[in-house]
């Protein structure tokens, strides 16, 4: 038997978003990226929606409507990833910084990606 999960706070997929839109937070603060407010908020508005989605999808009431949720913050993840090519490109992030935060945002993606899975499981046995 699964333990069951009370609190959308408790889900590693919302953890490591969290912590995947802090860091975010920290390295647009600095620098050129700092000064560039178009795409310093577009990156920063991408990643609090990746763990916004989780939330407001697990406080849903139905499991497809959680699912959706989580596909939406799933395609957040992948427009922060775009964004950060940008970043690095221009030569607002170090290529230390890019490999970071892809390695950390592809492994929000397939956190995503397996709880989407479990939750439509879940859905079709309901």
């Amino acid at each position: 038997m699964t333990e069951r999960i009370e609190r959308f706070e408790d889900l590693i997929a919302w953890q490591k978003a969290r912590k995947l839109a802090s860091r975010i937070y920290e390295i647009t603060s600095d620098g050129d990226f700092a000064k560039d407010y178009g795409l310093r908020n577009q990156i920063q508005r991408a990643a609090v929606s990746i763990m916004s989605n989780i939330a407001e999808g697990f406080e849903r009431s139905r499991p497809a409507e959680f699912a959706q949720f989580v596909s939406i913050a799933k395609a957040s993840c992948a427009e922060v990833r775009s964004q950060l090519y940008l970043a690095s490109d221009v030569g607002y992030i170090t290529r230390d910084e890019l490999a970071e935060l892809m390695r950390d945002s592809r492994e929000v993606g397939r956190i995503l990606g397996g709880l989407r899975r479990g939750i439509e499981k879940r859905k079709n046995v309901s």
